[in-house]
């Protein structure tokens, strides 16, 4: 979590301090939640929960008519409040969790690898997107995304046939050591090679998903299933 120690840590009252961790909320008295707002905006904060859950109304428009005269939108301020308790809560658990760091940092590496390997992969122009039509630009962005999760996808399919065809040579595998391949791969792409499109309407033959390989350990499933379920992926 990059720059938390930038972040302000809200106290539930004036009067709230704490013994070993005061000073992440910063000054006595100061950084504190206003309770008193949320409870009286209650009702109203539940209704426009409902209405973005139910599709009623986008959260871009609902961010736009809340942050219209935001200091005198009580609505808005009572959003503003609960989502300074949320943080606050995130961010003390982030700090006393070990292994709640250990997974948002695991998470953090993996969206950072897509971004870097979608970057690889739109090498067109440096990467940078010169065109000021917005339809054009999302356009761009869109065929990245869809370029990048094909090859992203071709090289886990060529991963699981190398598993299949070590195992039918009598290596075992360790799921543990499945977990630490990445399919972000650039080492066997061409990117600069010849683009063919005369394939495009060609049907591929269906793909086996299936590995046997037994990852219930890694996601601490527990004792394997009987009769075999829920042992392969």
């Amino acid at each position: 979590m990059r720059n938390w120690k930038d972040l302000t840590f809200y106290r539930p009252t004036k009067q709230t301090e704490y013994v070993h961790i005061d000073a992440l909320f910063g000054e006595s008295g100061r950084n504190v939640i206003d309770f008193d707002l949320i409870e009286s905006q209650f009702r109203h904060l539940m209704r426009v929960a409902v209405s973005v859950r139910e599709g009623a109304i986008s959260s871009t428009l609902l961010l736009r008519r809340l942050r219209a005269g935001s200091r005198k939108n009580a609505t808005y301020t009572a959003f503003r409040e609960v989502g300074r308790v949320i943080r606050t809560v995130q961010l003390l658990r982030y700090l006393s969790d070990a292994p709640l760091r250990r997974r948002v940092t695991a998470a953090t590496n993996k969206v950072e690898a897509f971004n870097g390997f979608s970057q690889w992969i739109g090498f067109g122009n440096g990467g940078v997107i010169t065109d000021n039509d917005p339809i054009e630009q999302e356009k761009t962005a869109k065929f990245n995304a869809l370029l990048t999760n094909a090859v992203i996808f071709h090289n886990a399919l060529d991963i699981a046939e190398i598993v299949r065809r070590l195992q039918e040579e009598g290596h075992a595998i360790d799921p543990e050591d499945l977990a630490h391949i990445s399919p972000y791969l650039t080492e066997h792409i061409r990117r600069f090679g010849e683009y063919s499109t005369h394939e495009l309407g060609l049907e591929p033959e269906a793909y086996d998903p299936h590995l046997d390989v037994d990852f219930s350990p890694l996601r601490g499933d527990g004792p394997p299933a009987p009769d075999g379920f829920g042992q392969a992926a």
